[in-house]
């Protein structure tokens, strides 16, 4: 006996054992079992995902030599002949080549016919859509007053061009993808009923692959059942798929934590050297940008703990906003390596252009600074770079009382001392939003209100430690607290300044003589959202 494909000998031949359309099955169940049947339906999805398996399973349920039934009995000869594909009673028609209003016409002719075998004349109708205009309009009278004994049976991949007239005259149920976890659990049965071992991350892969479809899904794992000779492994699965492996993507993430623009550009070149898929890469690597907004957003839709516990330290790590624009660099980078000289130097300018959007961006490769940073912190971009063309002044040594750690005199410094601190970006905002408790010999403490507890990415406070060590000109450790801060912050008295300089412009505007009289000539308003202060 020849060898069947997975795809056919795990078809689903009853509602039972159909996997990922629950709210279809339900609809039609309910209606073959209160005999409420319509006499045309339209079953709409992307490929593989159950179409027409679900038509053949409803050309058993209305032909069962058992009566009309959701539960066919699947040993007749009905349901044998439908399973076989030789009921002479089942009319399957591929809409892609027989477009012509001629063929429709013929074969409604037919349809006027009594069944041959069944209690019921049931056309299936694949990729409805292709039908030309002619076509429809050829079968519109029949699909409104059939015969009682035609059921029609239509599905498209492409529901939109199929005429409001046939739409409205089919009960139309729209079948959805299949989701990750559906096609795991299915794969894994599978492979339990046919003996083949396998490691479960490789039906992960292969079900990604398969992007909803079931049937990509079973074609894949024959596939990947081959190429591993009789056993699905992660590492054959990927080379199959030549996909990008997990450890690829987390140490791009590492190394985009850690400032190294070598360790990225060290993973483009592994990946082109075991001819890995660069189109792959980017459209994960925007899936966990996506994973790790996640996280920091609604960790609870991250329903595996050791995902969520996985991704927590770059949730952390990664500030909100660079979330957002990494995501768009990897998939305008994605969309863009047609364009590329080659796919590497599409890939590898994209890694490059996520390094130098960072919050902090590092100096150009070869320069040297006069003290390396601390692992994961980096210097200042480089509009920090051009608003000091000339070497700054030292800082100014901190008072004796900031010194002796005494936190009124401290707190009011630390305004001034965030001023002269070479921060830019997620450091700054850090600093800003902390209250300066106290300045010991070897540790600086800093209070964080908890609603900012986002901005305490370890490569950020490496960074600001690194600062105020050379601003105190001895080793410091920080120490950030979270507690509510007892006086006004950076940030809050800029916002005070701020507020005031706008008042002040407020006033201004609505003193001057010339506003003063227009208001009263014209019955006006002033708009102050439209005023900005000079200075």
């Amino acid at each position: 006996m020849s060898y069947q494909v997975l795809a056919r000998k795990w078809r689903p031949k009853s509602f039972s054992t159909l996997v990922g359309q629950e709210h279809v099955v339900r609809a039609l169940t309910h209606a073959l079992d209160q005999n409420r049947l319509h006499h045309a339906y339209l079953f709409t999805g992307t490929r593989g995902v159950g179409k027409t398996t679900i038509a053949r399973i409803m050309a058993k349920a209305l032909n069962c030599e058992s009566g009309i039934t959701s539960t066919p009995c699947g040993v007749c000869s009905s349901c044998v002949e439908i399973d076989g594909g030789r009921f002479v009673d089942l009319i399957e028609v591929d809409a892609a080549t027989n477009t012509k209003v001629d063929e429709m016409r013929q074969l409604l002719e037919n349809a006027t016919y009594a069944p041959t075998r069944g209690r019921f004349k049931v056309y299936v109708i694949d990729e409805v859509h292709m039908l030309s205009n002619s076509a429809f309009n050829a079968m519109l009278k029949t699909l409104e007053e059939p015969p009682e004994h035609i059921k029609f049976i239509l599905a498209t991949t492409d529901p939109q061009k199929i005429p409001v007239t046939v739409l409205s005259r089919c009960l139309q149920f729209n079948l959805k993808q299949m989701p990750l976890a559906h096609i795991i659990t299915h794969l894994t049965h599978i492979l339990v009923e046919e003996g083949v071992p396998c490691e479960p991350p490789a039906l992960k892969q292969l079900a990604k692959a398969a992007a909803g479809s079931m049937r990509d899904a079973l074609s894949l794992l024959d596939q990947a059942i081959a190429h591993g000779a009789g056993r699905v492994e992660e590492a054959n699965v990927r080379d199959m798929l030549g996909t990008v492996g997990d450890d690829y993507l987390y140490t791009l993430l590492d190394a985009l934590v850690a400032g190294d623009v070598q360790a990225l550009l060290g993973v483009a070149d592994t990946m082109d050297a075991h001819s890995l898929s660069f189109d792959s890469a980017l459209q994960e690597l925007a899936t966990l940008f996506h994973r790790i907004a996640l996280a920091q957003f609604a960790p609870q839709a991250l329903v595996d703990d050791a995902e969520r516990q996985r991704l927590a330290p770059y949730a952390t790590s990664f500030d909100a906003e660079f979330l957002q624009l990494a995501y768009q660099i990897a998939i305008h980078g994605r969309d863009d390596l047609s364009l590329a000289p080659d796919e590497y130097a599409g890939f590898s300018m994209t890694l490059m252009r996520l390094f130098a959007f960072r919050p902090e961006t590092p100096p150009p490769l070869g320069t040297e600074s006069p003290q390396a940073p601390a692992r994961g912190a980096s210097a200042p971009g480089p509009k920090a770079a051009a608003a000091s063309p000339a070497p700054a002044a030292p800082p100014a040594r901190p008072t004796a009382a900031a010194a002796m750690g005494k936190p009124g005199a401290a707190a009011d410094d630390w305004h001034e001392i965030t001023a002269k601190l070479n921060l830019g970006g997620m450091v700054r905002g850090l600093a800003v939003h902390c209250e300066l408790v106290e300045v010991g010999t070897e540790v600086i403490t800093l209070r964080l209100p908890p609603a900012h507890k986002y901005l305490l990415g370890k490569a950020h406070q490496e960074k600001l430690q690194s600062e105020l060590q050379l601003y105190y000109g001895r080793p410091l450790r920080l120490n950030i607290v979270l507690a509510d801060t007892a006086v006004e912050t950076p940030v809050e008295r800029n916002r005070v300044i701020q507020r005031e300089r706008q008042d002040r412009a407020i006033a201004a505007i609505e003193q001057d003589d010339f506003v003063v009289k227009v208001v009263e000539l014209f019955d006006a308003t002033i708009n102050e959202a439209s005023i900005k202060p000079l200075n």
